[in-house]
């Protein structure tokens, strides 16, 4: 990582970069002490109290007997921009009742930073808790719902994004070659929907669509997600795929005239 020390040259980005370091080490271990976050990002233990205690005097962190912990101030913040997202009242309510309908998990994901943020979920009766939860991260390129808003993309918007990603190897199904994914994501824009055979989690399949915005471009993502055992034969291959697709089109209908 980089140190915010090194020249000894004070810089305002930098030290802001330092503040969101601190905290994504706290959050992803939390009850450390001073001397721990120093340690996991070698950094002065003097800097990371200065960024522990700023970010504790603003509300942000908590300090308790164990070391520091991540404040609801957070909550206030993630609930804001949730609540703000377009069509979020009628996304949380048509994944609920996809949820329902089918007894597994569904999800609605939107792109943001070239990643697909979980912005709703809901689990059905049969569901499996395999998902990171809401506002988590994964690749566009791993997930249904991921592949099926590239596949919105202009050819330029795509091309920078494929050259810009750094492909990672989630599982052995998981697609890492460029030109692998756009024949995948051409398939996609014929078809109407994409894809997961246990490319983000062993075990698990999920098939996914696109909500679109009346003026074009991807909203984001519907899917439906299960074990690979389950989610097989025409219920994946059909039945999925055409209830995810009419949902899709509920959905455009009703943000569009909301």
């Amino acid at each position: 990582m980089i140190n915010e020390d090194n020249g000894g040259v004070p810089d305002t980005v930098q030290s802001a970069r330092t503040l969101f370091d601190v905290l994504q080490c706290v959050k992803e271990d939390q009850g450390k002490t001073v001397s721990e976050v120093s340690d996991d990002l070698e950094y002065a233990r003097s800097t990371v109290h200065r960024h522990l205690r700023t970010l504790e005097d603003l509300g942000y962190l908590i300090h308790r007997p164990d070391g520091y912990h991540v404040g609801l101030k957070f909550l206030d913040l993630g609930v804001s921009a949730r609540d703000n997202y377009v069509g979020y009242d009628l996304i949380r309510e048509k994944v609920e009742e996809i949820a329902e309908t089918t007894g597994e998990r569904c999800q609605f994901f939107v792109e943001e930073h070239a990643e697909a943020v979980y912005l709703a979920r809901s689990v059905g009766e049969h569901a499996v808790q395999t998902d990171p939860g809401l506002g988590s991260r994964i690749p566009l390129y791993a997930a249904s719902a991921g592949k099926a808003i590239l596949a919105e993309l202009p050819e330029q918007e795509l091309s920078e994004y494929i050259e810009q990603v750094e492909f990672e190897q989630l599982t052995e199904n998981t697609i890492t070659d460029p030109a692998v994914l756009r024949d995948e994501l051409a398939e996609i824009r014929e078809r109407g929907y994409g894809f997961n055979r246990q490319e983000t989690v062993r075990g698990t399949h999920a098939v996914g669509v696109a909500v679109t915005a009346p003026e074009g471009g991807a909203i984001g993502g519907l899917s439906v997600t299960g074990p690979s055992h389950r989610l097989k034969g025409d219920q994946f291959e059909n039945v999925l795929p055409n209830l995810l697709l009419g949902a899709a089109n509920e959905l455009e209908l009703n943000i569009a005239f909301s």
